[in-house]
Formats: structure tokens, sequence, C-alpha cells
């Protein structure tokens, strides 16, 4: 099957990630992988792969986990250190039945320790260094079984000494049962374990599938994003399918990345926002590592117009394009929307997009009983069949967000007469008397070049304080400061902090909400 037809076969059948790279392999196996690190679990792979090769290693992989007990409908915790061997692994489980439950490695060994325990007794996947880590997690108690992907340790199996281990066949999930479970980025505390099912998969692939069927593109796609976020198993799906060459990123070193840049010449980029972010300073490298980019693309937050604008102006392609997803791990892919060069930096950041026709729906609740509007901004609510099915082991706290058809993302926002959502706070993050506290980042970053990142937060007494981190930590400029803000006198003085002290989630949001908790403590 070509084109939309694989699409339409996947909403009508689900997403069953254990079969996709055979599928992709089936409909080319030439299509080339290119990782910029060496895979943990496979050190003899290499790092370029074609489409066959990466089947024949899920099937590799599939038969050793069979052969160390896991079977369909177990859950499989894979919480190692970061490699694309996530995915593999993860969709070498999916491959037997069973159920992957990504765990970042950035989590800490407590907050760990307490999802394990929502499990009901996993089997957890690991690698020696996160297994060490774990020393005082009672993992007896909590799981089934340990795994790790080499080495040795008491108590623990070893896939590299399962090498050989019988092929077996491919199992799939129903549709409508958990197939994969990843979790929130834990912003507001403990992560929640977030359901999804072949269904809600498949159909998330809606808006970017009809994104890349308009480019047409075959040139190879950059990735950097979370290798054990859901939306790192869309875009990998996506590219496979489509039968399109991948340059998988470890690394976001800004002259690391220009390196690779410069030798692969992507054509589509897919990254953080915060790692774009901190790529800003090559859009002035004279090599011009983004001079291949077609477009770039992002989802997680919506990204500061300023930033769009460098990395557009910095490609020498025709008529570049920023991509922009607004959406959220419970909700996947909710509304899109262009940027070109020409404008981007006039752009308003809170413009987050426009529902895609036949994908999600989009409405706004009044907060207060009153019409929804600029001034009086609503809750913003997603309705569609990629809505993920449950918080695993916290039903009430999903029911709670839960109305029949539509989830309350947490965002407020309302819509212009066009059409778009502007997103414009948390609801959480909301500070009294400050309509926009992202806006108020946008248009301030936007006129400070030298600021590399910029967050307001809650002080001690509500007030709105403004954090600031300053490329390569240089002191900042109180006069460009007082001159950049004077729109919003409603601002304390700044806070300078390095920007390696910023609290982040795995997918490098700060977390604002422990930021304003030291800012308190500090000023307390």
């Amino acid at each position: 099957m070509k084109g939309l037809s694989i699409h339409k076969a996947i909403r009508k059948r689900g997403l069953h990630l254990g079969l996709v790279p055979e599928r992709a392999a089936a409909r080319n196996s030439a299509t080339l992988l290119t990782l910029d690190h060496d895979l943990h679990v496979l050190p003899e792979a290499g790092r370029r792969l074609t489409v066959a090769e990466l089947a024949d290693h899920v099937d590799d992989l599939a038969g050793r986990l069979w052969a160390a007990g896991v079977r369909p409908g177990a859950h499989v915790a894979i919480h190692k250190s970061a490699n694309f061997d996530v995915w593999i692994l993860a969709t070498a489980t999916s491959r037997v039945g069973a159920i992957p439950v990504m765990l970042s490695p950035h989590l800490d060994p407590a907050t760990v320790g307490a999802l394990l325990g929502r499990l009901e007794r996993a089997t957890l996947l690991t690698d020696v260094a996160k297994l060490d880590g774990m020393s005082e997690v009672p993992l007896a108690e909590l799981t089934e079984r340990v795994l790790i992907i080499s080495g040795e340790r008491p108590g623990a199996v070893s896939l590299a000494e399962l090498a050989g281990a019988e092929r077996v066949r491919a199992r799939v999930r129903p549709m409508d049962e958990a197939a994969m479970i990843t979790h929130t980025s834990g912003t507001t505390g403990l992560p929640k374990l977030v359901v999804h099912t072949p269904r809600t998969m498949g159909t998330r692939l809606t808006p970017q599938w009809h994104l890349l069927s308009m480019t047409r593109m075959r040139e190879t796609v950059a990735i950097h994003i979370s290798f054990v976020h859901s939306r790192m198993f869309a875009a990998m799906s996506l590219a496979l399918l489509k039968e399109i060459p991948v340059l998988l990123m470890n690394e976001s070193d800004p002259e690391q990345v220009a390196s690779l840049f410069l030798k692969h010449r992507p054509g589509f980029v897919e990254a953080l926002p915060n790692s774009l972010m901190e790529w800003e300073p090559l859009t002035d490298d004279p090599r011009r590592p983004f001079s291949s980019v077609k477009c770039f693309s992002s989802t997680f937050d919506a990204m500061h117009p300023r930033t769009m604008s460098r990395l557009l102006n910095a490609s020498d392609r025709k008529a570049p394009i920023f991509f922009q997803i607004y959406g959220q791990s419970e909700v996947g892919p909710a509304v899109g929307r262009p940027y070109f060069k020409g404008t981007a930096h006039e752009a308003d950041g809170r413009c987050v997009g426009f529902p895609w026709p036949g994908s999600a729906k989009v409405r706004l609740v009044s907060r207060n009983g009153g019409p929804v509007s600029e001034t009086n901004p609503g809750y913003i609510e997603v309705g569609w069949d990629g809505l993920a099915k449950t918080y695993h082991g916290e039903q009430e706290r999903y029911d709670e967000n839960r109305n029949g058809a539509w989830w309350r993302t947490g965002d407020v926002g309302y819509r212009t007469k066009l059409g778009c959502l502007h997103m414009l706070d948390r609801e959480v993050d909301m500070i009294p008397g400050v309509r926009s506290i992202l806006e108020v980042e946008d248009l301030v970053l936007g006129k400070l070049d030298e600021l590399s990142e910029l967050v307001v937060v809650p002080g001690p007494k509500s007030e709105p304080v403004p954090v600031v981190c300053v490329t390569d930590d240089r002191p900042l400029d109180r006069e460009r400061w007082r001159a950049a803000v004077v729109d919003f006198p409603q601002l304390a003085e700044p806070v300078q902090i390095p920007q390696a002290e910023l609290p982040r989630t795995a997918t490098l949001k700060v977390k604002r909400i422990e930021l304003s908790r030291r800012l308190q403590e500090q000023r307390g």
C-alpha cells in the first residue's frame, strides 16, 4: 500500500509498534537510519542501519525478551541511559505483545520507584549504570524481574547472555487496550502514567501524515527529541512508513549539531523547543549548518518568534517553513500552523494554530460564566479519538479532566475571529496582573538577543519575577533590560542565574513551579 492508503489502514486497524519496522522494510528495505551515537544494547550494529537491519534487530531482541519470560499483556518498564536503543527495546517489547512503559532517564530513583509501584510488579528493563543508582529502591518487592541490556548484577538477567534466542511470532494488542505507556513531564509533581492504545496512536499520526504528504519530502529528517516520549514513536512511525531517511540525534551540543548537519544536510528538522533555542547561535555560523533545511518542526511548547525567525533566515531553501504544533501527551497534536521567513519575527507567539481537517477538535469553555475572549480567556479543551485512554493507576485523576468526549488541557486561551487558537498560559502558571507570562517572554526575548532564556514566575508576594539567563552567562545589561520591559511595569527586578541551574523536565521544559519555589525560599 502506498501514500494515504497506509494511513487509512492504520486509522482502521491501529498503530502496532512491534510491526512498524518489518512493514517499513517490506516497503523499502534500504531506507537508512544514521545515529550520532552507538547503541548500548547492540554495540556491534554501528551508526548506520538500513530499515531491514533495524527490523532484524527488533525481531532478535523480541526473541530475547520472550526467552527472559516477558509475555503478552505484561508491563515492561524501560528506564535506561538516553540512547536510541530505548526505541528499539520498546518496539521489541511491543512485538511480543507486552506493554512498554517509557520512563525517562532523567527521573530520579525515588520517582522511578513510585512509578514502578503503580505498575504492580512490572518487568524492569535497564542498564548497569541506572540499576546501580537505584540501590535504595526495593526492586525485589516492586518488580517481577529485572533485565539489564548487558553486564552482570545479582538477581538481574542480561539480554546479552540471551543472544541467539529463538525468534517468536509477533503479537498485537487489542485496538482499545493499553499498548504503550509514557509519562507526563512532572512539572507539577509526580508524573502521571499516560496510557496509549493502537487506536489512539494511529489516530495521532493523521495531522503530520498530511503535512508530510503535502511536502512530498524524501530528504533526511533530523530528529532530536526524547527517545521515551510518545512523540518519538509517532515521528519514527511516520518516517519509516513514508520511506524517509532519518538522522537520530542524542547530542545537543551546538558544535556537534553543526557538524552533523553539515555532513548529512537534513531537509527536515524536528527538535525540542529548548534545543532549538540552544542552537540559535548557529544561525550566525558562516558554515550555515541550517542552509539545507526546508522545514523545521516542534511540539511540546509554543516557540518564541525570535527563535523561529532566526532559524528560517539561516536556511538557503526557497520558502522554508517552521511548522509549530500545539498538543500534550494526553491529547497528541491538537492544532498547528506554519510560519514563514519574512513574517515569523512579527508573529504573535501565542497564536498556536488551527485544527486539521479530520483531526482533533478544540473548544473553549468559560472559567467564570462570561463569554470567552482575549480579555476573558477560557479553558482549552480537545476532543477526538487520539485522546489517551487513562492514567494508569489513577482513573479518578484522569476523570477530573475528562468530560465526555473532551479533555481539559490545563491551558487557557481564546480563539480569534479567523479561528486561530491563542494559548496564553498554563492555568497553574497564571500570575495576577499579567495577561500572559508567555507573551511577556516572547516579546522581551525578541528585543534582547543576548538572552538565552527568560522565565517569568511568581515571587514571594505573587509578584511576576523575570528569571533570566544570558548567553555564555555574561552579566545582564540592566539598561538594555529596562528599555526592553518598559511596557511591562508590573515586572519585578530580574533575577539572573546560570542556564545550567534551571530545573527542567525530560523534554527540557522549565519546571516553573519548582523555579518559583526556589526563588521564594531564597528570598524568604
